[in-house]
């Protein structure tokens, strides 16, 4: 077969070489090199002639995207939420949305963890102290709280929540609280979103980002939370209203802010903010990474694989085996 007749198919990250060749082997494919995502008018014009699409975090396709890629027929995400992608626009143009369920989730977890320890024993705090010069040996300084006796909550009982409920059961917590209405957990006492806020030294979020949780976490239920508790997010950014937990931190009103997820990613969203709030930024009671949860290096290549034997069953003509959805028949004869 020509090169020419081979099915294009578009990356709009770098991928790892392998995932690259495996590609290659099926497919002509244009991938973008650079860690920032192309400019709209850069994504249409590949995708003008694209059958399959592999995205990411960074894209979002919607109606006005899919009238204009008349050939899709997959976009597969190399992620594991897709509320950035339109499910219902993909079903009714005939394109597969397919995500990656698992692979992200024990990594996910185990951030989670590390930015609750990290918040919780001012472990910024003290490397930045350290850099200074000034250390002398042992002070009584920067006392913080622990996990062992501590009452935790998670907000979302989903895959990535379950995951971090497993790793709290080694640190002795003296209770979990889990925040779902359709899912419990063996060891965790069921509670309201605002009980959980109430009581929780430590408040993992964990849920996904749907019209239920969009800014749940907001300035009213922060004011139930203790003085010292811990907010840690690596669910969706925009579940939290960061405006609010920018005040209640300088207020004092709340312990600490550690995210690995920001409303700013939330492109779905038509009043997103375009960068961190910089109170979040400018203060020392947060820790914040860049969206870090799955950036393993193992973990990333077989999320990357994944996505792509999404793109390699559809083009072959095979229901997808991670499908979000089941779209209608495109009509591809021609006008």
């Amino acid at each position: 077969m020509k090169s020419s007749a081979l099915p294009l198919v578009v990356v709009t990250q770098p991928i790892h070489p392998e995932v690259r060749t495996r590609l290659e082997s099926i497919a002509r494919v244009v991938v973008n090199d650079g860690p920032d995502p192309w400019p709209n008018d850069t994504l249409v014009r590949h995708l003008t002639d694209a059958d399959a699409l592999l995205a990411f975090m960074t894209d979002r396709v919607d109606k006005q995207v899919l009238d204009l890629a008349p050939r899709l027929k997959v976009v597969a995400c190399a992620l594991k939420g897709h509320d950035n992608f339109d499910v219902a626009a993909c079903t009714d143009a005939g394109v597969w949305i397919t995500n990656v369920p698992d692979l992200l989730t024990e990594p996910t977890a185990e951030l989670a963890l590390g930015l609750a320890i990290a918040s919780a024993r001012h472990v910024l705090v003290g490397d930045r102290f350290m850099r200074t010069g000034q250390f002398q040996g042992w002070r009584p300084a920067l006392y913080g709280m622990g996990l062992h006796g501590s009452v935790a909550a998670v907000v979302g009982l989903g895959a990535v929540g379950a995951a971090i409920v497993e790793r709290l059961s080694g640190f002795g917590c003296a209770q979990v609280l889990g925040v779902d209405p359709f899912r419990t957990l063996a060891g965790v006492s069921p509670v309201s979103l605002d009980d959980a806020v109430a009581r929780a030294d430590y408040l993992f979020l964990a849920a996904p980002l749907n019209d239920q949780s969009l800014g749940s976490i907001h300035a009213d239920r922060l004011r139930l939370s203790p003085r010292h508790q811990v907010v840690v997010n690596v669910g969706r950014g925009s579940v939290v209203d960061e405006t609010a937990v920018a005040d209640a931190l300088r207020e004092e009103r709340l312990g600490a802010y550690a995210a690995d997820v920001f409303a700013l990613e939330d492109w779905a969203l038509p009043n997103r903010p375009t960068g961190v709030h910089p109170q979040l930024l400018a203060s020392p009671r947060t820790v914040l990474t860049p969206h870090i949860g799955s950036a393993v290096q193992s973990v990333r290549l077989a999320i990357e694989h994944r996505a792509a034997e999404s793109v390699a069953q559809v083009l072959s003509g095979q229901e997808p085996t991670d499908a979000v959805n089941r779209p209608r028949v495109r009509d591809m004869s021609p006008a």
